[in-house]
């Protein structure tokens, strides 16, 4: 089964220093050269930031004060990513880098930049982190100094002291603000997904109406024309394609019909998702069993949601799969506000579905990320295939 895509969170395991040990390893001898180096960091940070400050204070009551101010803070900002990237090499601290601040053409403007940069509190942390260091700094160099050349029994379980210190600082001013920062992130990618997807169903949509109900009703008043002139001089020919009209009539509702149920069905409105994914499954090409088993109806998007993940998976087995069954489940786990909306459809096919595979799939996936959602695809080569998918629980 492919696994969801894991995020390293500051803190975690796979960060932690190996143990000490007495002799000075690969490990000591980072941890020492960067206590050593602290105090040019840290002098180098502190000037700039007690500059920054003092002048930007200074010229507030001025036009320039507060563009000044966050644009030093930006560069606050770098100053930031360069102390996470030393740590992340000395001390194999591994940080997330936080948000990017918004460009000006994004923001809205000067003034939504300017704000967004002056309040910006990941630079705001860099200005604290950068004031403690200086007296830090002085005192890790001092002590690795005094150890390499006194203290050297000991060195390593000294540099480790000291090192997990600054391992604490970094992680507590450094980091993302919180989960929040990271779920921005997030959003902002899965907006332009969400962007991308609607303006393809729209022209997709137009393509549909334009090529199929819109063609066929433009040939069927021409035929009514032509009939209309052919009324008193050749009745049979006017009603024989009187005849042939009525029957382009019956495409083209069937047409509309068709787009419109892939718009929104009415069965799903009406009835919910039990009857709507047993309607998807009359029509696939092998006999799908269908068990819902829902408390209540979702939120009318998530309902929309689960209804065409499905209806595209069951599509895909009836074209890809060469299976002999298939089945849908769709229940719910979990109480509100956690609660999601799980979705499962299997088939006895060939497998070797994927991602990457050119099945539509990986679309679904990008589709569900952008909702918060999760999608697995566990298809090994001969044995058929299963995908679970993962919305959140919203009720209506």
């Amino acid at each position: 089964m492919t696994a969801p895509f894991q995020v390293s969170h500051p803190g975690s395991d796979d960060d932690r220093p190996p143990p000490v040990r007495p002799a000075l390893g690969a490990v000591a001898w980072k941890e020492t050269i960067h206590l050593l180096v602290n105090l040019p960091f840290a002098l180098v940070g502190f000037v700039y930031t007690v500059t920054m400050v003092a002048v930007t204070g200074g010229l507030s009551v001025t036009a320039i004060g507060l563009p000044l101010l966050a644009a030093g803070l930006l560069a606050s900002r770098q100053l930031g990513r360069l102390e996470r990237a030393r740590a992340r090499v000395m001390l194999g601290v591994r940080v997330e880098e936080p948000t990017p601040l918004p460009r000006r053409r994004r923001a809205g403007g000067f003034f939504p930049w300017l704000w967004a940069g002056v309040k910006d509190p990941v630079a705001w942390r860099t200005v604290l982190y950068e004031l403690v260091r200086l007296p830090w700094g002085v005192l890790t160099f001092t002590v690795a100094l005094v150890g390499l050349l006194v203290l050297w029994p000991v060195l390593p379980y000294v540099t480790r002291a000291l090192s997990n210190v600054d391992r604490l600082m970094v992680r507590a001013l450094l980091s993302p603000s919180d989960e929040l920062e990271r779920r921005i992130a997030e959003l902002e990618s899965d907006r332009g997904v969400v962007v991308d997807t609607a303006a393809a169903d729209l022209r997709r949509i137009e393509r549909d109406l334009h090529d199929g109900a819109q063609a066929r009703l433009v040939a069927l008043a021409m035929g009514l024309g032509l009939a209309k002139e052919k009324l008193l001089e050749d009745p049979d020919a006017a009603a024989a394609m009187v005849d042939e009209a009525h029957g382009e009539v019956k495409l083209a509702l069937q047409e509309l019909r068709d787009l419109a149920r892939g718009i929104h069905p009415a069965v799903l409105t009406d009835r919910g998702l039990d009857a709507a994914l047993s309607s998807v499954a009359s029509r696939c090409l092998v006999p799908v069993k269908v068990l819902v088993d829902l408390p209540e109806r979702p939120a009318a998007a998530i309902e929309g949601i689960a209804y065409f993940t499905v209806s595209e998976l069951l599509q895909n087995v009836s074209k890809h799969a060469g299976a002999r069954c298939a089945g849908v489940e769709v229940w719910r786990t979990g109480a509100e506000p956690a609660g999601r909306l799980l979705i499962r459809v299997s088939d006895d096919g060939r497998g070797g579905a994927g991602l990457d595979g050119g099945s539509g799939l990986a679309g679904l996936a990008e589709r569900l990320r952008a909702v918060d959602g999760v999608f697995l695809v566990d298809s090994p080569e001969g044995k058929g295939t299963v995908v679970t998918a993962e919305l959140p629980w919203r009720s209506r």
